[in-house]
């Protein structure tokens, strides 16, 4: 078995991913085979619970309040909703339900009290829960854990420098600190970035340093692709070039071998 390096630098991720394309993909094919089974993917479906109104100006986001694009805002979805969805979910092959509110931060309260009812639901059906929700605290972590969440996603979206070139209401940091609030319960940490925002491969290999160099690494690292949204800062983005894509999964299989690499948005152009 080859052991998890947590030291990882810039450098040595740059060097990686501008390696001849196909002794990247035969590295990564290599670890892939060493530590997962190369013939089987998991199937996850993202459910939004609650749909805009965000009060964040994450560049990306068509669910942020203050953009004007053509996403209906709506409010919390109920618990009846959630398990009808994900009965169809698991029915056609997802294993994992995924459900992401627009929220800034999670507050206390009969909001949060549903989500958690949401989470035994599913947790119920047999299928593995995984909720974005925004920042939380230790303590909602662990009411999450005590509800049956299998993991938390937060991303850290980019490299620490090119953040700030996407969001300016909350700080690099701040995502940190509610991956170490998921790291003190039993739950699973799911964190990744966009590519495709503009930003440079150095900014990519930063991501990947911030990521790689958590201790324990995510168990579930999501590569997305920006999609560009009418209506947000970004949506003059060129679209990602599918060797782009192939170069960051392959670059993030190698320096994350134990970690399920995942894509998420983007995933209907690939």
């Amino acid at each position: 078995m080859s052991l998890t390096k947590h030291n990882w630098t810039k450098e040595e991720i740059i060097a990686i991913y501008n390696k001849p394309l196909m002794d990247l993909l035969f590295d990564a094919a290599s670890i892939h085979r060493e530590h997962h089974d190369p013939n089987t993917v998991q199937v996850s479906t993202l459910l939004s619970i609650k749909t805009g109104g965000c009060p964040e100006d994450c560049g990306y986001c068509p669910q942020a309040a203050r953009y004007h694009t053509d996403i209906e805002g709506n409010d919390l979805m109920s618990v009846s909703q959630v398990k009808a969805q994900a009965l169809r979910a698991k029915s056609s092959g997802s294993s994992r339900v995924c459900m992401g509110a627009a929220w800034r931060n999670v507050k206390d309260g009969p909001e949060f009290d549903q989500v958690l009812e949401m989470v035994r639901t599913i947790n119920k059906l047999d299928m593995e829960v995984c909720c974005t929700l925004g920042m939380i605290t230790e303590n909602q972590a662990h009411r999450l854990a005590e509800a049956g969440l299998y993991a938390y996603n937060h991303n850290l979206d980019s490299s620490e420098e090119y953040y700030k070139e996407v969001i300016s209401t909350r700080g690099f940091e701040d995502r940190l600190e509610t991956i170490e609030n998921v790291r003190k319960t039993n739950v699973t940490v799911c964190s990744g970035g966009i590519i495709g925002m503009g930003e440079s491969i150095e900014d990519r290999a930063g991501m990947l340093v911030a990521l790689s160099t958590l201790n324990p690494q995510p168990e579930s690292v999501p590569i997305n692709a920006l999609v560009a949204v009418e209506g947000t800062p970004l949506e003059d983005e060129k679209p990602v070039e599918i060797w782009e894509m192939i170069r960051m999964v392959a670059t993030t299989r190698i320096i994350m071998p134990e970690t399920q690499v995942r894509l998420s948005a983007g995933r209907t152009n690939m």
